[in-house]
């Protein structure tokens, strides 16, 4: 509990610290909100050439679209001390500083930034889900609901875990490996589409290795009434598990990474 106090504490003095400049902040937004209508252009473009992608129709890859948006957006302004002040830490040594603080590196790491300018990104995302969900003309129910809470707060997890790949090759080699982003970005930007759509090889990539299939696009599927690859209606509420098995395996490396640190010297 005092942990999640400190971080609350830590993000509002954050954000409180990111407004006193409201011009260059206001900027700052509309870039990523430019950014990521573009993206969203990309889906209306492509439902307006396709009248349907296999089963899903335009409402259905909207709504696709802005449960990934949502989700990853979420988790990179929250959680924007793995991916954005971590390798910066290991460079210069100020990651030393944490090694003598009575808090876990993690929780520290998390405490140290925070990027509000995706508020615009969510705010996309959650305008094509709105779209998505009525233009499928889902009926949504109390069972729908939690499934789609849950692809998001696991899904969260998941991204986190992935953003700690990078920062155990930042422990390792001092510098980030940019083939990672292959995995989250680049996962973000294919994952946004249904992944029955995609050849095998990259089928097999998001659903095994970085599992955004089964803890996204399941769960939305059955929310869509049209259950990916058959499965019972069930597994909407057990696959997305894998999200926090990610983050849960990924924390352990990440703990034993930290045991080979070596300061930089900064």
């Amino acid at each position: 509990m005092d942990t999640i106090k400190l971080y609350l504490r830590s993000m509002g003095m954050l954000l409180k610290s990111q407004l006193q400049y409201p011009a260059s902040f206001f900027m700052q937004t509309l870039a990523q909100l430019v950014m990521e209508g573009g993206e969203m252009l990309a889906v209306i473009l492509i439902v307006d050439r396709f009248e349907r992608l296999n089963q899903w129709m335009p409402g259905d890859l909207f709504f696709f679209f802005g449960v990934m948006s949502v989700t990853f957006y979420l988790t990179e302004c929250f959680g924007r001390g793995v991916t954005g002040s971590f390798p910066s830490m290991v460079r210069s040594g100020q990651l030393d500083t944490l090694l003598l603080r009575p808090r876990g590196v993690l929780t520290q790491v998390l405490c140290s930034a925070i990027d509000p300018r995706r508020v615009a990104c969510i705010a996309v995302g959650t305008a094509a889900l709105v779209m998505g969900s009525r233009m499928s003309a889902i009926q949504w129910t109390f069972l729908k609901g939690l499934a789609l809470a849950e692809a998001v707060l696991l899904g969260g997890l998941l991204v986190l875990g992935l953003f700690l790949i990078e920062a155990v090759f930042c422990i390792h080699s001092v510098k980030s490996v940019e083939l990672v982003n292959a995995i989250t970005y680049g996962g973000r930007s294919a994952c946004q589409y249904p992944i029955d759509i995609f050849p095998r090889p990259l089928r097999v990539l998001f659903t095994v290795i970085a599992p955004f299939a089964l803890t996204l696009h399941v769960p939305a599927a059955y929310i869509l009434g049209k259950p990916l690859y058959g499965w019972p209606a069930w597994t909407a509420f057990a696959t997305p598990l894998a999200g926090a098995v990610t983050f849960g395996v990924m924390y352990l490396v990440f703990q034993r990474a930290m045991r080979f640190y070596r300061s930089t010297g900064s």
